[in-house]
């Protein structure tokens, strides 16, 4: 008769758990300062540039988001 015996690991230490804290907030940093930076960046053209990209002002904030933070 054969047993098995299955022993599971630790689900992660606070070491892990940490490690993965601080890497949510270096990507949210991150995307926050995509998010300005496209802000800044469009914000700084005149309404003609916008026009020949196909941009109107008012959609500039959606735009950044979408940049940045997707959909």
């Amino acid at each position: 008769m054969a047993y098995v015996n299955t022993i599971r690991a630790a689900e992660g230490g606070i070491v892990d758990r940490l490690t993965l804290v601080v890497k949510s907030v270096k990507a949210a940093f991150e995307r926050r300062r995509l998010y300005s930076q496209t802000l800044y960046e469009l914000n700084g053209l005149n309404d003609r540039e916008l026009a020949d990209l196909g941009i109107h002002r008012s959609m500039i904030r959606d735009i950044a988001r979408e940049a940045a933070y997707g959909n």
